[in-house]
C-alpha cells in the first residue's frame, strides 16, 4: 500500500511525512517536484511543488506533473497538503487533484491541526484561539488573508461545488458523519470542508471516509487527516494478519489503557486467571493450555487478541498468603503469572494457522518471560513510538523476526495500547 502526498512546501512535506512515520510508514520527502525515489524502501512520498506563492498556471503545472508522477508510482491514496493557516493557491490545486484523478473523486477538506492550535469550528479556522483574519497572516506581504471562513476561502479559487459539514455532525460519531458526506456528494458536491476540534474527530471523519468505498477521497489538510485516513485506509485493504497483545500489569493505568483499546476496536479480550498461574501445581498447565484453545479460536473471530490477567471482576491475588500455602515465595509466583503469559503468547503465535502482523507486551516482566520461553536471544530496537514504548523485532529463537511492542505497566496514558496497537497494524 502506497501513500503520495502532494505539499506545496517543504517544511509542510516534511511534517506530514513525519505524522505518516508514526503511524508505521516508511516515509520520505521529495525536494524537487519532478522527481521520485529511486530505492523501494519507502511507502509514504511527499513531493514539494513549492507551490504556495506560484502562480496560478505555475502551481497547477507543478501538481499535474507530481499527481501523474505518484499514479506511475503507484500510489493506492493520494493526499493534498495545504497550509495550517490555509494561505497559498489552495483552490487552484484542490481542483488540479480532482480533475486529474476525475469525476468519481471527493476532496475532503480539513483545516485542522490540533497539537498546534488550529481548529475549525462553524467553518472558521481558529490559530490558538483567535480567528485566522487577526493573526499574522492578515499582514502576509505576499498573500494576506482577511477572512476566516474556509469553505469561501475555498470556493473562490475553485470551479467545483464546495459544501461545509459542521461539528455538529462530526461529534455526532463515523456513522452520521458518513451518512452526511454522502448525502452532500449525491448532491454533487466535490469539495467537502469539515469542523474538527480535536484528533479524535479527525480520525472519526478518517474513518467516514474509508467507509465511502465508491469514490476516491482525497484528504485535503496540514497533515493529521492525511495520516489517520492513509493508516485507516492501508488497514482496511491490508492482508489479515493477527496482533497479540499480552497484558501482565493489574494497574489501573493498564486497566484504563486496554478499556480504550477495546472500545476503539471492539476486540473482545481472553482473560487468564492469574489465581490458576500463581501456582506450582498442575492448574498451571490447565490454564495456560486453555487459553491457548481459546485464543487460537477467536483468532477465527478477530484481528486483535488481547490475552490479560487484568479483569475488571478479578479479586486482588494476596501472594504473599498462596506462597505460604504452597511453601514457595511471592517472587516465584509472580514469575509464575509472567512465564504463563509468555507461555501463552508464544505458543499462539507458533500454532496459528494466520499471519501474525505483530506482538505487544505491556509489563517487563511479561516481556521477559515471552524472550526467556520464546529463546530469544533479544530485541532489535528501531523506533519509539511513544515516551517508555519502543518497537523492534525479536531476535532469534522460536519467534525470531515477529515485530514486537513493549510497554512499561505504567507508561503512557489511556491511548498508549491502542497507539501501540494502531502502529503495529500500519508495519503489516
Amino acid at each position: 500500500m502506497k501513500i503520495g502526498v502532494i505539499a506545496d512546501d517543504l517544511t509542510g512535506a516534511n511534517a506530514t511525512g513525519v505524522r505518516l512515520a508514526r503511524q508505521g510508514f516508511e516515509a520520505a520527502t521529495m525536494v524537487h517536484f519532478n522527481n521520485l525515489p529511486s530505492s523501494d524502501s519507502y511507502n509514504a512520498v511527499c513531493v514539494d511543488t513549492d507551490s504556495r506563492y506560484a502562480r496560478e498556471e505555475v502551481a497547477q503545472m507543478r501538481v499535474k506533473t507530481v499527481l501523474e508522477n505518484l499514479k506511475t508510482w503507484g500510489a493506492d491514496v493520494i493526499c493534498k497538503r495545504i497550509d495550517s493557516t490555509v494561505r497559498g493557491n489552495i483552490g487552484v490545486e484542490i481542483d488540479t487533484v480532482l480533475t486529474g484523478l476525475g469525476d468519481n473523486t471527493i476532496a475532503v477538506v480539513v483545516a485542522s491541526y490540533p497539537d498546534s492550535g488550529r481548529i475549525s469550528s462553524g467553518g472558521y479556522l481558529l490559530v490558538n484561539g483567535a480567528p485566522l483574519q487577526t493573526t499574522d497572516v492578515a499582514h502576509d506581504p505576499v498573500a494576506p488573508l482577511t477572512e476566516s471562513y474556509v469553505p469561501a476561502i475555498v470556493q473562490k479559487q475553485s470551479k467545483y461545488p464546495v459544501s461545509y459539514i459542521g461539528l455538529d455532525t462530526v461529534l455526532a460519531g463515523e456513522k452520521k458523519t458518513e451518512q452526511v458526506m454522502r448525502a452532500h456528494i449525491a448532491e454533487g458536491k466535490r469539495i467537502l470542508v469539515m469542523d474538527a476540534v480535536t484528533d479524535e474527530e479527525i480520525e472519526s471523519i478518517a474513518r467516514a471516509m474509508a467507509a465511502i468505498k465508491e469514490y476516491q477521497m482525497v484528504p485535503v489538510d496540514p497533515g493529521p487527516l492525511s495520516a489517520i485516513y492513509s493508516k485507516v485506509y492501508t488497514r482496511q485493504h491490508a492482508v489479515d494478519k493477527k496482533i497479540i497483545v499480552t497484558v501482565g500489569s493489574i494497574t489501573t493505568n493498564a486497566g484504563s489503557q486496554l478499556q480504550y483499546l477495546v472500545e476503539k476496536t471492539n476486540a473482545q479480550p481472553i482473560y487468564v486467571d492469574a489465581k490458576k498461574l500463581a501456582s506450582m501445581t498442575e492448574s498451571w498447565d490447565e490454564e495456560t493450555d486453555h487459553v491457548i484453545q481459546v485464543v487460537l479460536e477467536q483468532m477465527k473471530k478477530q484481528s486483535i487478541l488481547i490475552i490479560t490477567t487484568n479483569s475488571p471482576k478479578a479479586e486482588p491475588l494476596n501472594l504473599k498468603e498462596i506462597a505460604r500455602e504452597q511453601n514457595t515465595t511471592q517472587d516465584s509466583l509472580a514469575k509464575r503469572i509472567a512465564d504463563g503469559l509468555g507461555k501463552i503468547t508464544r505458543l499462539v503465535i507458533q500454532k496459528s494457522e494466520y499471519e501474525i502482523g505483530g506482538c505487544f507486551t505491556s509489563g517487563g516482566d511479561v516481556t521477559a518471560s515471552l524472550c526467556a520461553i520464546g529463546s530469544a536471544e533479544g530485541i532489535k530496537l528501531e523506533v519509539e513510538v511513544l515516551p517508555l514504548v519502543a518497537y523492534g523485532h525479536l531476535i532469534g529463537g522460536y519467534l525470531d523476526g515477529i515485530p514486537l511492542i513493549t510497554k512499561g505497566g505504567m507508561a503512557g496514558d489511556k491511548k498508549a495500547i491502542y497507539t501501540s496497537v494502531q502502529y503495529l497494524l500500519a508495519k503489516c
